[in-house]
């Protein structure tokens, strides 16, 4: 399938509807099957967190061609872009993924906000005339943070673009704004690039950032949500990777007939 293919199947009006089209193909010596995806604009990144969990439930079915959740917990390794993600099959039906440790200095990112070597906290960036402060991440894909008194006055369909094309970031950047509701309850706002920026919609691995991003110094759980749903992101001590727990339910089975 071509990137233009996966984008007419992505569009809402006159395909099937989607933030991306997943493909699960074969694995190699360390992993047990391939992740690619490609977004709504058809271009291609890293990899997806809610995706990676929608899989995982998928290739459930595939193997058992029963779609149940496990009676014991089932872990799979997969290859993206980012890297080998494992997401864990939970018998109560939720999916919990190791992410991953999260890259700190601005040249992994990249940005050019800080020196290469520094990481990119609370920094200054210039975006529709407002000056913001933000803090930058990486999951194997890139985040910028923002924290906000209030996510759901944004504008995100144009403020998210600006911050994601901003010079700052030369491989673009996903844009997420945070509002703290609680020290354990953040919401979050905003979608990842090639997505569009829609407010009350989520994205796994952008929710990861967020917990790390509220203080570099604080390992704790916390729960990202938005009218889409919660996440429970735990940052671990013992071996500092971000583990994400969530849903990952069947919408539909069909069958695409190309024009």
């Amino acid at each position: 399938m071509t990137p233009q293919q996966a984008a007419a199947w992505c569009d809402r009006h006159f395909g099937v509807g989607a933030d991306g089209v997943i493909f699960a193909l074969p694995g190699d010596l360390e992993s047990d099957y391939t992740m690619r995806i490609y977004n709504s604009d058809g271009s291609e990144p890293e990899m997806c967190g809610n995706g990676i969990r929608c899989l995982a439930r998928y290739l459930r079915k595939l193997e058992t061609g029963v779609d149940q959740p496990p009676q014991v917990a089932h872990t799979y390794r997969i290859h993206t872009l980012a890297g080998i993600i494992a997401p864990t099959l939970q018998p109560n039906g939720l999916v919990t993924v190791d992410m991953g440790s999260p890259y700190l200095l601005a040249g992994e990112i990249p940005t050019t906000l800080v020196t290469s070597q520094d990481p990119v906290i609370d920094a200054t960036l210039t975006v529709a005339n407002q000056i913001w402060q933000v803090t930058c991440v990486s999951m194997g894909n890139p985040h910028c943070v923002t924290f906000v008194a209030e996510v759901d006055s944004l504008p995100l369909a144009t403020l998210g673009p600006e911050f994601e094309r901003h010079e700052a970031f030369p491989q673009r950047i996903n844009a997420e704004f945070i509002q703290v509701v609680r020290p354990d309850y953040l919401k979050d706002a905003g979608m990842g690039t090639g997505r569009g920026y829609h407010p009350g919609l989520w994205h796994g691995s952008l929710c990861c950032p967020s917990g790390r991003g509220t203080d570099w110094a604080l390992r704790s759980r916390r729960y990202s949500g938005t009218s889409g749903g919660c996440l429970q992101i735990r940052w671990s001590d013992e071996d500092n990777r971000i583990y994400m727990t969530g849903a990952a339910e069947r919408v539909f089975d069909g069958q695409w007939l190309a024009p």
